[in-house]
């Protein structure tokens, strides 16, 4: 009886530190006491750099709009990395001028890696295919450059779908205001791969199976440097058509971040501050899966015991219905739930495949 109150008061607790109480505490903390951000007009030198596999419907688009952007063309360079195109992406990207490197198939972080080993430029910066930047983007992605403690920026990713319809409308600003939040308070704890950028000296070559989004802001910190979020570097992307297929995007997405949680070794090195963002936004957050299981059974085991474990299974079950009958806050956390915890089974039971790095691709 006492280990299930124990784990029912354990899971109760981190679910709503994490979904709830962490971000109110970070807006009050990163409000009372914000970490300034020296901003810069200068115009860095920037390689932008996108890596790529088989998007010939979408690779002619993202060229002109980076062509378009309010920057000055003599220190911009455009490159395509493409990760072994088998289709005419890299024809195209090369018929619209920009410099295209051809690579075995290996994955996206792979082909960013080479791609910035063969450039020179102060700042690189990355994007996907299927993303588009607002003219001033690259402007305002270099600003926070201005800050010598800073090595990476993350700008703001916007869906396309105006009502939100991707179920990501509410749950996704939610984040943006939690990541902004954390940059305030010194770095961000993630990005997000439709743009950002990186100061050359800071880049690191991180495990191919990692990813940028995750694994690059808390390197940064453990440099002694800082990873920030600057919401007027605006980037768009058109959301996923189904359910079905977000989530097997966030299954093969959290599998990832299970990876680095597990093998990164993301709290070596980092002060108090951070490692309390880490644990309560990334740690815990990815847990969601795990401690709804552990407060599902815990509620019905101990319904009859106590009010407060009656009321919290049916908070549950009504959690479970609003998904069910297309509420979108709820259908998206319930989706984000139980894709960090299928994605743990899934690594839990197959390990970590050498095969990840190409079975993932580039998106």
């Amino acid at each position: 009886m006492t280990i299930l109150v124990v784990l029912f008061w354990a899971s109760l607790a981190a679910l709503v530190w994490t979904h709830a109480g962490y971000p109110v505490f970070a807006a009050a903390w990163a409000a009372v006491a914000p970490r300034r951000i020296r901003l810069g007009d200068g115009t860095p030198t920037v390689t932008v750099i996108i890596a790529a596999h088989n998007e010939e419907s979408v690779i002619e688009r993202r060229i002109a709009n980076l062509r378009a952007l309010d920057y000055p063309s003599e220190l911009l360079e455009i490159v395509v990395s493409s990760d072994a195109s088998d289709d005419r992406t890299d024809a195209l990207a090369a018929a619209s001028g920009v410099r295209v490197i051809r690579n075995a198939r290996g994955g996206k972080v792979a082909a960013q890696d080479r791609a910035v080993r063969e450039t020179s430029s102060e700042i690189v910066a990355f994007s996907d295919a299927n993303a588009s930047w607002e003219p001033g983007a690259l402007r305002e992605l270099v600003r926070p450059f201005g800050d010598p403690a800073v090595a990476y920026v993350c700008g703001q990713l916007r869906l396309q779908a105006p009502d939100g319809s991707n179920r990501e409308g509410l749950y996704w600003r939610y984040e943006m205001a939690v990541r902004s939040a954390e940059s305030k308070l010194g770095s961000v704890t993630g990005g997000n791969g439709s743009i950002y950028a990186l100061r050359r000296s800071d880049y690191v070559e991180v495990d191919p199976r990692f990813g940028h989004d995750l694994s690059l802001p808390y390197l940064m910190v453990q440099h002694g440097r800082r990873a920030v979020y600057d919401p007027a570097a605006i980037a768009s992307e058109k959301p996923t058509p189904s359910n079905e297929t977000e989530y097997r995007r966030k299954v093969r997405m959290f599998e990832h971040c299970w990876l680095i949680v597990l093998r990164g070794r993301m709290l070596r090195g980092l002060g108090p501050r951070y490692t309390l963002q880490i644990v309560s936004h990334r740690f815990l957050r990815y847990s969601s899966g795990l401690l709804h299981v552990v407060l599902l059974a815990t509620s019905i085991a101990l319904v009859t015991h106590g009010w407060v474990y009656a009321a919290v299974l049916a908070a549950q079950v009504a959690l479970f219905l609003a998904g069910l009958a297309g509420v979108s806050i709820a259908r998206y956390y319930l989706l984000i739930t139980l894709a960090t915890g299928v994605a743990l089974v899934n690594y839990l039971r197959r390990g970590v495949p050498a095969t990840w790095k190409v079975a993932e691709g580039t998106r």
